[in-house]
């Protein structure tokens, strides 16, 4: 017997295999991500692009490297727990 997670997982993966183009599928997803750091870092929208852009992706690269720390500090707990 199939679980939902399990017939969720099926249909990602048949709805991937009939996907041409990932990178637009994925377009309005990454869009989106990138505004949110962009809203973070020029709230008012009074920097110029080019400066609102390079301050997003660099807000970006510190949430990536924050969940990196939390990801490795956990591994961490786990395995000192199953030892």
């Amino acid at each position: 017997m199939s679980t939902p997670a399990q017939r969720g997982r099926i249909g990602a993966h048949v709805s991937w295999s009939r996907t041409a183009d990932r990178a637009a599928r994925t377009e309005p997803g990454r869009r989106g991500f990138m505004a949110r750091f962009e809203r973070e870092v020029d709230p008012d929208g009074v920097l110029p692009v080019s400066e609102r852009l390079l301050r997003a992706e660099h807000a970006r690269k510190a949430y990536m490297q924050k969940l990196a720390l939390a990801s490795a500090a956990r591994r961490r707990k786990t395995a000192a727990a199953r030892a």
